[in-house]
């Protein structure tokens, strides 16, 4: 079953009422966002809450209320870059992007990552 989100911000299942109407009429209050907006919405994120520079995402998997975003960045850039100190976290969103939660996964020195 799909959870629609109603306007009071509850949950609703398909084929219940939201508001003054069923979720199964043609017009839906949200559309739920793809996974590249997924993944963009992580990174823009993680840079906001931490005012790190963004590497990149590194995974993107889907959940049951939304998505779960990997996202590396630089921590403590040092010279040379190549010990520049990363991290990756992990970003939680709902449906329609919006932040559930993070956390900090692992921090590691860049091309000291796991082999194997």
């Amino acid at each position: 079953m799909v959870d629609l989100i109603r306007g009071d911000g509850g949950r609703a299942r398909r084929g219940e009422p939201v508001g003054d109407r069923y979720d199964d009429e043609e017009e839906e209050y949200f559309e739920p966002i793809s996974a590249a907006e997924a993944a963009r919405e992580g990174m823009r994120q993680i840079v906001e809450l931490t005012g790190r520079d963004p590497m990149g995402t590194t995974s993107l998997k889907s959940s049951r209320d939304g998505w779960i975003v990997g996202v590396e960045v630089v921590e403590d850039p040092r010279i040379p870059s190549s010990i520049d100190l990363l991290g990756l976290y992990e970003v939680e969103l709902d449906l329609e992007g919006a932040l559930l939660g993070y956390r900090r996964v692992r921090r590691y020195q860049r091309g000291k990552g796991e082999v194997g």
